[in-house]
């Protein structure tokens, strides 16, 4: 079957394209033919046809990127993301504010029948316990309202800003793919450990033994490119009937907690 993932020629973009699960995804996506135009903070990667450095906090950066992009964008990558070593408010803003300012900004040039996906995480997916408050932050109406609303709730976010970052993205993803399910198909990947350069912020955070002691149903932490693939395959045409839904990916994690296999508890350490 030639082109069975249905991306090539088409005009794709990717953040976190400079390492990580989204060079993985911009090397991928090359391979398969697309037209990759990458984004990160970062310097860029030979293995796309553009390469804009953009930091995510700043919306006049992401406006300007966005134009400079400029044309028909017919898939969305949202790869890019801050760990859990940094300050709490700096991480939402990066993680959904930017992403989210990103994905509005871009939605008038997506045809009908395009897609967005993000990269989410498994410290996202307790997210409908918190769906009002996710949900009235989802509904703030630009980049500088979703701030002043982190700033006044900084009671959530400040010790967990990666997970309240992810839920974030979760309860989007939600809300706003059910929305647009006619025009552009939104969904994300919640991945568990992943092997790439930020997985040592986390080790730092949490400690060594909490990783040393996470379930692995699979045997292994997962490999960029393993999450690579998921998020191609969810933004494929091929998955045309896929929308505001958070997949995991992370290796059988998720089926063991929610049928009590696993008892996460235990992983914790002593207060």
């Amino acid at each position: 079957m030639q082109d069975p993932l249905q991306f090539e020629g088409k005009r794709v973009v990717v953040t976190g394209a400079a390492s990580g699960m989204g060079a993985a995804t911009a090397a991928l996506l090359s391979d398969l033919g697309a037209e990759v135009h990458g984004v990160d903070i970062a310097t860029g990667s030979a293995s796309v046809a553009s390469f804009y450095q953009c930091d995510l906090s700043d919306p006049a950066q992401i406006d300007a990127t966005v134009a400079a992009i400029g044309g028909r964008v017919d898939s969305l990558f949202n790869c890019a993301g801050l760990p859990t070593t940094a300050p709490g408010q700096k991480i939402m803003v990066v993680n959904y504010l930017g992403h989210r300012h990103l994905t509005e900004a871009l939605l008038p040039s997506m045809p009908t029948g395009s897609s967005i996906g993000f990269i989410s995480s498994v410290a996202g997916m307790g997210w409908q316990g918190n769906a009002e408050l996710l949900l009235e932050l989802a509904a703030t109406k630009d980049f500088a309202a979703g701030q002043a609303w982190c700033e006044a709730h900084d009671d959530a976010i400040a010790l967990n800003g990666y997970g309240f970052s992810k839920e974030a993205i979760n309860a989007y993803v939600s809300w706003r793919g059910y929305q647009l399910a006619t025009q552009v198909r939104i969904n994300s990947i919640q991945p568990g450990p992943t092997d790439t350069p930020m997985m040592p912020s986390f080790v730092e955070s949490m400690g060594e033994d909490f990783f040393a002691k996470f379930p692995k149903p699979v045997g292994r932490n997962s490999r960029a490119d393993e999450q690579a693939w998921a998020i191609v395959m969810l933004n494929s045409p091929r998955s045309s009937y896929t929308a505001a839904t958070n997949v995991f990916t992370d290796g059988g994690f998720t089926g063991g907690l929610f049928t009590g296999s696993i008892d996460f508890a235990s992983l914790m350490p002593p207060a």
